[in-house]
């Protein structure tokens, strides 16, 4: 509904105050990020999977991308590192580095509303740790909306809603769902409980 892939059955999607429905779809999309549970990558090299959002970026914008999400180094890891053919849809790369090339995509497009949607469910607790630092960077400064199973991902949200059948079940601040006991209390306590 955010990105107008759909429209409001009922209701309405307000940015800075202006229903989606009166912005056009490049305009919106141009302003919009989106890091997908399935990284979109394609065959070709990290640079060129990194810049297909902004063809003009030069070889150093990628590179200070990767720097400010602190990955640079993993992608340096990699032989001919930037130069890398990643191969079709990226199987030669982990899925933590596919989903650390598409957070520098997302960074290097610079939009002013991010969606990270399941971004670290594929993702193994060890590179997670990693990741999640990735995504606070990325998320630094913009509107962002997290969609996520793994609650590790809503650790610092400043806003939880929690869905379920279609419907809000409840909303607010992490601390405050966990304090009331509800339907998000739950769902943590079975997070926690399953991690320690």
């Amino acid at each position: 509904l955010i990105a107008k892939f759909y429209l409001p059955e009922s209701g309405s999607i307000l940015i800075d105050g202006i229903d989606t429905r009166d912005l056009s779809s490049p305009w919106l999309h141009q302003h919009l990020g989106i890091v997908p549970q399935q990284n979109h990558l394609f065959a070709g090299s990290i640079l060129e999977n990194i810049r297909v959002v902004k063809p003009g970026a030069s070889r150093e914008e990628v590179r200070e991308a990767l720097a400010r999400l602190d990955c640079l180094d993993t992608i340096e890891a990699i032989p001919t590192n930037l130069d890398a053919e990643v191969g079709e849809r990226g199987s030669s790369l982990s899925l933590g580095q596919r989903q650390l090339i598409c957070f520098a995509r997302a960074l290097i497009a610079d939009p002013r509303i991010l969606i990270l949607d399941e971004a670290t469910s594929a993702i193994d607790p060890l590179t997670e740790a990693r990741t999640q630092k990735a995504m606070r960077l990325l998320m630094a400064g913009r509107t962002s909306f997290v969609l996520a199973h793994r609650l590790s991902t809503l650790r610092h949200a400043d806003r939880v809603v929690v869905m379920g059948d279609g419907m809000v079940l409840e909303q607010g601040e992490p601390e405050e769902l966990i304090e009331k006991g509800g339907a998000f209390a739950e769902l943590w306590g079975k997070a926690v409980g399953s991690s320690s």
